[in-house]
């Protein structure tokens, strides 16, 4: 798969994206990294620690988050996306589930689109035709308004093949979509931890997998542990994709997880199905 101007062998490898959040709010980082020195500080820092992808967030979707606005959220997002492309060499990724930010990230050099509704929030239906015109890969994650499932798995599945369905109307490629489960999204604990051991079902579907897991709540649900000491807990959940074939993690601690990868890789002999 190509991102930007890099070539991704989602077959053999798993890479890292770095997280970006340039939010008053998110619930690991928020605030951190919101003004363009820091940004540009912290994103030169996951580039040296091996981040092959950095994903730039202008809205906080933590449980309870405050919506902003279209204009707030380009506001923020794209004079990054513009800096970043004129500093550094690594494709950048947008997560963003607003068609119109979308357009304007992608005007502003945008190789990625990160979207955490997978083309289905219910107050913007334009996103597939954005990407589409685009010609640019996306993230497209699995997510419900809330928990409540006979058969999660099934249920889950079913959920990803209508969003690919949605994306082939559009005339977005399979081969630019890579499919995120949605750690975290729409989803009970309990619902986490199976996704994350069944990752290999959804290979299914013929798309990379993105696992994005890192400091969230299930994690600090399993250790009892805030959102500030759950590097480990990352670790392990982002070995577990590695052996179950994921091509990419989404993540805050780059460097670690770096290490965590080459090492399972290592251990595999860097050969998946």
């Amino acid at each position: 798969m190509k991102i930007g101007n890099r070539e991704f062998d989602t077959a053999h490898h798993t890479y890292v994206m770095g997280i970006l959040n340039v939010t008053p709010d998110s619930f690991s980082d928020g605030g951190k990294w919101n003004t363009m020195d820091s940004a540009l500080y912290h994103v030169e820092k996951m580039i040296e620690e091996g981040a092959d992808i950095v994903d730039i967030g202008g809205e906080s979707t933590r449980p309870g988050f405050v919506k902003i606005t279209d204009e707030e959220e380009i506001q923020r997002v794209v004079p990054v996306i513009e800096a970043l492309k004129a500093r550094f060499d690594v494709p950048i990724s947008l997560d963003t589930y607003k068609s119109r930010v979308a357009e304007a990230g992608i005007a502003a050099g945008a190789d990625l689109i990160n979207d955490i509704w997978g083309l289905q929030y219910c107050d913007d239906k334009g996103m597939a035709d954005v990407i589409a015109k685009s010609g640019l890969p996306c993230c497209l994650m699995h997510n419900r308004s809330q928990a409540g499932y006979h058969d999660f798995m099934q249920e889950m599945a079913a959920d990803l093949a209508a969003m690919l369905q949605i994306a082939s109307k559009a005339g977005i490629p399979q081969d630019k979509i890579i499919l995120d489960p949605g750690v975290g999204f729409g989803k009970s604990y309990e619902n986490n931890l199976e996704v994350i051991n069944c990752l290999e079902e959804l290979k299914v579907f013929g798309c990379p997998i993105l696992l994005g897991a890192s400091r969230k709540s299930v994690i600090g649900l399993a250790l009892d542990l805030p959102s500030d000491e759950r590097v480990e807990g990352t670790l392990v959940t982002t070995v577990f994709g590695v052996i179950k074939g994921c091509s990419f993690v989404r993540v805050h601690d780059v460097k670690e997880n770096v290490r965590a990868i080459r090492m399972a890789e290592a251990i595999l002999g860097n050969v998946r199905a």
